[in-house]
């Protein structure tokens, strides 16, 4: 039997990938979480064989979730599914230890396929994506550094939460931490991408994948 943890802010979302794998005796929805952190929780207490992440989640976003999972359930085989196309999220994903990238437009049998392959350790790319378009970014990438990449997980975190439309003291709230460091961390953001005002860092945000542009 594969054990599964969906993590999904969209409760219609998981209640429908449940319904599906409820009528196949091979496998087992065990947990679900509705965010990034809760993610993180239910895959330490149950160490599913598979986890299917979403990326645009609230308060800590799914990429950044991933690689905390890697560490809390290491065994755990993470498949990103997502309604986000674009080669660079799929790239993220599978740099911060995702073993393949799905989209919610899938068939159930895709699913059910990527779910099996996943629990082997396989590499799996749904349809419209595949490992040519990866490669040809990770190209691209040498020439062209990667702007997400170059801050640092708490100002990535603090990016997400601006986006969110949090407040300075909403954030350091959340994060437990004093709004002055918020305000730090706030300042260090926008001097590394050069984008100095709210909205433009929640198109960044958005452009990255971190918030959805429904949030």
């Amino acid at each position: 039997m594969i054990t599964i943890l969906l993590a999904d802010d969209h409760r219609l979302v998981r209640e429908g990938i449940r319904a599906l794998f409820e009528r196949i005796p091979e496998f087992k929805v065990v947990a679900e979480a509705d965010d990034g952190r809760a993610a993180i929780e239910q895959a330490a207490r149950h160490q599913p064989d598979v986890i299917l992440l979403d990326i645009a989640m609230p308060g800590l976003n799914g990429l950044e979730a991933l690689a905390r999972i890697r560490e809390r359930a290491p065994r755990s085989q993470v498949l990103i599914l997502s309604m986000h196309a674009n080669p660079e999220y799929v790239v993220h994903a599978l740099d911060a230890g995702a073993c393949g990238y799905l989209l919610k437009s899938s068939t159930p049998q895709t699913l059910r396929q990527a779910v099996e392959r996943a629990a082997r350790g396989l590499l799996t790319l749904g349809p419209p994506l595949d490992e040519e378009q990866v490669r040809a970014y990770r190209r691209r990438l040498q020439s062209a550094p990667d702007r997400l990449s170059i801050l640092s997980p708490r100002e990535r975190e603090v990016l997400q939460l601006i986006a969110e439309g949090d407040s300075t003291q909403a954030i350091a709230a959340r994060l437990g931490i004093s709004p002055k460091t918020v305000e730090s961390h706030r300042a260090r953001l926008m001097r590394k991408l050069e984008l100095y005002d709210i909205a433009s860092l929640t198109r960044f945000a958005i452009q990255q994948g971190l918030v959805s542009s429904e949030a």
